[in-house]
């Protein structure tokens, strides 16, 4: 009966949506206002299965003339999708071989073993490798890890989304950590600006990461300071097949880091890092190796897979249909604001846009219009861009927002409404943070 209600209560929020749309809109973007608001609301309130409501953009966008059957399909078949395959698959053998018992051993001699030591270890681990690493293949290979450092499911949701936002979190701290900064430094060049060099990022930035790190982990670690972390014995004896895929481990990180670019002094390897992650998971089924058999890839969550081709869809139809362009331009009814006014709601308008499309697709649509906005009012080129692409990956309250924040949702411990609930508190902390740094730091520096 509640979940009747809460279907109810979606459809009337759609409706709602479309007539508040109708307002300030055309009728095809307020149809497209009321399926993205049906769609947040069923994710939220979970009346439908989380794989049910991210197959529904393919009848609701064909039924509403917002993209064709085939344009929404293509998205679920997204290349970004066998990036994850290839991560669940490494995921599954880490955790079916017992490797990730070792590594969660070897955290807790580092980091004071309590939930909130615990915390910060997840979140602070995951922000220094997706630094270098994608945010997503960090994100499934600590998630594992930290699931089995407690049995207690308060504690597993708060160290669960550690990782997932200590993932994002951490992208912003170099030019390589996630795509946006990679399309910024993009753009810049193309627009004739000022280089934003390799360690003069990391200057800027990584004091911002910092203070989001702290705040996230001391807000995720109150109310579980009592429960006890289990202790794992020190005589844990590391077999043959662990150090094995420890050993295959280390070689996908180093040929990921090798991959990585650094511009203008190194150009990496040149190679697809979703064919990467695919092969080396394909490789845990290779005879002689035989991590995995093809029983084992039931386990793969492919409810995470559909909501992720629904998060493609949406931002298809996002720029299919021009709303994005239409979104965009209404920032320009803001440039008489004073500076920190305009950069608190540049900041907020990202951030939210960030939580129901994809943050590369976002942040490729919002530079130009941010660029020509800059100019229109005579501010910092630089700066308005830096806000808009780093607050593209400070999104915490929904699954579809970031592939760290979807990872944490295949494991079946955090619900959406946790999510949402918590990450709502983290985008305020962040926009506010993000404005105030800039204002006070970035501004002087750019």
């Amino acid at each position: 009966m509640a979940k009747s209600k809460h279907l109810f209560i979606a459809l009337l929020l759609a409706f709602t949506g479309f007539l508040i749309g109708s307002v300030f809109f055309s009728p095809t973007h307020a149809t497209l206002i009321a399926c993205i608001t049906l769609l947040v609301a069923l994710w939220t309130n979970e009346s439908l299965p989380l794989g049910i409501v991210s197959l529904l953009p393919l009848i609701m966008f064909p039924a509403t003339g917002l993209l064709t059957t085939s344009e929404v399909a293509a998205n679920y078949a997204n290349p970004i999708i066998f990036l994850f395959l290839g991560g669940f698959m490494l995921a599954i053998a880490t955790q079916k071989t017992g490797l990730h018992q070792v590594i969660a051993q070897k955290i807790l001699k580092v980091f004071p073993a309590t939930p909130r030591g615990i915390i910060y270890s997840m979140s602070l681990t995951s922000a220094l490798l997706s630094a270098f690493l994608s945010n997503t293949t960090t994100a499934l290979l600590l998630i594992s890890i930290a699931l089995f450092l407690t049995d207690n499911p308060a504690l597993k949701v708060r160290l669960v989304l550690a990782v997932a936002y200590g993932a994002s979190i951490g992208g912003i701290v170099t030019p390589i950590g996630t795509p946006p900064n990679l399309i910024l430094l993009g753009f810049m060049e193309n627009q004739a600006l000022p280089a934003i060099g390799f360690m003069e990022w990391m200057f800027m930035t990584f004091p911002l990461a910092m203070i989001m790190l702290l705040v996230i982990g001391y807000v995720l670690s109150l109310g579980v300071q009592k429960i006890t972390i289990a202790h794992l014995s020190d005589d844990i004896i590391i077999t043959r097949e662990q150090k094995h895929l420890s050993w295959i481990l280390l070689g996908l990180v180093v040929l990921l880091l090798l991959n990585s670019p650094i511009k203008p002094y190194y150009d990496g390897l040149g190679l697809d890092e979703k064919g990467i992650l695919l092969s080396f998971g394909l490789l845990m089924f290779l005879p002689g190796l035989d991590f995995l058999t093809w029983k084992d890839t039931k386990k793969i969550p492919y409810e995470i897979i559909f909501l992720f081709g629904a998060g493609f869809s949406i931002a298809t139809a996002f720029l299919e249909s021009g709303f994005a362009t239409e979104i965009a331009n209404q920032l320009t009814n803001f440039s008489d604001l004073d500076t920190f006014y305009l950069v608190l709601i540049i900041a907020a308008f990202v951030t939210f846009s960030t939580e129901i499309t994809s943050n590369t697709a976002l942040v490729s649509m919002i530079l130009p219009v941010i660029y020509t906005l800059a100019v229109d009012t005579g501010l910092n080129h630089q700066l308005l861009l830096m806000v808009s692409t780093i607050c593209a990956s400070y999104a915490f309250m929904l699954p579809i927002a970031t592939p760290p924040n979807a990872i944490a949702m295949s494991k079946g411990v955090v619900r959406i409404r946790d999510m949402a609930t918590r990450g709502l508190l983290f985008n305020l902390v962040g926009i506010v943070l993000i404005t105030v740094y800039a204002m006070l730091f970035w501004q002087h520096v750019l």
